[in-house]
């Protein structure tokens, strides 16, 4: 991914593909994509209002017709046991969409994702790697795939 155009492109293929129950993970270093990438995608399902990062709330949601969306931002965690104080399992385990960044911060206590994303540098831009964690996610991978997505 070049620049942001090329992120905001990937969102808007992947934005259709999003069901409820589904869970993304998106890693990288601060400034990579991630929130570009979820503001891309909400833009792209419709959404008109401000999306921002979730850095200091944790958590933003987001209602688009009927799906719901939990934007988590996990950056300001510093154990693992913070995940557990926050009590965000009810809304990981709900039928909305959770895009969760900086998963790593919760460590081994977060769920699996079904869909993980990673941006990584690269000489121009960074590369955007895409793995497909369970059956949901592997039919959310193979259809953005077939639109000419990421790896």
């Amino acid at each position: 991914m070049a620049d942001e155009a090329a992120t905001l492109a990937l969102a808007a293929r992947l934005a259709p593909l999003l069901r409820p129950g589904l869970r993304v993970y998106l890693s990288g270093e601060l400034g990579s994509g991630k929130t570009t990438l979820v503001r891309g995608m909400l833009r792209a399902l419709g959404f008109a209002g401000r999306v921002k990062s979730p850095s200091y709330s944790l958590v933003e949601p987001y209602i688009i017709s009927s799906l719901y969306f939990y934007h988590f931002d996990f950056y300001r965690f510093h154990s693992e046991a913070e995940w557990t104080d926050a009590g965000f399992e009810e809304l990981l385990d709900s039928q909305a969409i959770c895009l969760v960044e900086w998963p790593e911060k919760a460590g081994a206590l977060l769920p699996l994702p079904d869909v993980a994303i990673a941006f990584i540098p690269a000489t121009a831009g960074r590369r955007v790697l895409i793995a497909a964690h369970s059956e949901a996610g592997g039919r959310c991978v193979s259809a953005l795939r077939s639109r000419g997505g990421s790896s």
